[in-house]
């Protein structure tokens, strides 16, 4: 198994479509060249900024196809392979093509709420299917059911190629007892913006963003800042950025992001059902936050 470098700044790559709901490739390439441009240290495709429940499998593959052509290997590519029903997922790690992956996304099984040992063996089954190391993801807001510390740490030290968890309980004094206790070449990626800096400072690998999305140079700079332990630079950047990151949450994500997005010129503001676009009340709050307050260059 070839190690992968998730130190930095990864981004949850949005999904643009449309005004048809059509995935708008295009406005996807642009999107990926601007990573590429300004900053990101790797590229998560399909995840839950993507709106994966709501893309074929048709356009998954796709999707994949132009991030990697896009990419060309400049900086790593991680994409999500997820669901509750394990033995589908061990197949489609199985069967699909994984050329010029680097790495696989896979979040704690939803709705069914498993055991911990559930979880785990669920975790064992879909390490043993691919030879890509895994990144874990811990999402209990999303999934219904928390991955503890004892069961994190059982993986990270029991499988070889499960490489990393991106963790979004919010729980820091969890998070603190992972990274306290965990394997040296185990990494621990925030899920969250919002408190991504207080996790580097705990000792996290940086952060797998969604406002970097649309600010990936400012918010990369905070990453590096923290990860190089001057955290009194490092809080300039994150309090510029704590009014907005929460907005983007209000309505759900990807509703916040992919309204800025659109206020940027990147995107068109379309998701597909059962999320919505945010409501004017949010639009007009992020507006009102993105323009002065934030240390954005070139997009007042």
């Amino acid at each position: 198994m070839n190690r992968i470098n998730l130190k930095g700044m990864g981004i949850a790559l949005v999904t643009p479509f449309k005004k048809d709901e059509s995935v708008d490739y295009q406005a996807l390439s642009h999107l990926i060249d601007f990573q590429l441009k300004h900053g990101a240290d790797y590229l998560v495709a399909l995840g839950t900024t993507a709106e994966t429940p709501t893309l074929t499998a048709e356009e998954q593959s796709e999707i994949i196809q132009l991030v990697v052509s896009r990419v060309k290997k400049q900086i790593p590519v991680v994409v999500g392979v997820s669901g509750n029903n394990t033995r589908a997922v061990v197949e489609k790690l199985q069967k699909d093509d994984f050329s010029g992956i680097d790495a696989i996304l896979s979040v704690v099984p939803y709705y069914n709420k498993p055991s911990q040992e559930g979880i785990y063996q669920h975790y064992k089954a879909i390490a043993r299917a691919t030879e890509l190391p895994v990144v874990m993801y811990n999402v209990p807001g999303r999934t219904g059911v928390n991955m503890t510390a004892e069961t994190t740490l059982r993986l990270a030290r029991e499988i070889d190629n499960i490489v990393a968890i991106k963790e979004a309980s919010g729980n820091l004094v969890q998070v603190e007892e992972i990274i306290k206790n965990k394997p040296q070449d185990f990494d621990v990626i925030s899920g969250d913006d919002g408190i991504t800096l207080s996790l580097i400072e705990l000792g996290a690998a940086g952060v797998i963003s969604v406002v970097g999305n649309a600010f990936p140079e400012e918010f990369s700079n905070m990453v590096v800042l923290a990860l190089d332990r001057e955290y009194s630079n490092a809080l300039i950047i994150h309090q510029q950025f704590v009014e907005l990151i929460d907005l983007l949450f209000v309505d759900g994500s990807p509703a916040g992001i992919k309204c800025l997005l659109n206020m940027l010129g990147y995107i068109d503001n379309v998701l597909r059902l059962p999320l919505v676009p945010a409501s004017k009340s949010t639009a007009e709050k992020i507006r009102n936050v993105f323009g002065p307050r934030c240390i954005l260059s070139g997009t007042n």
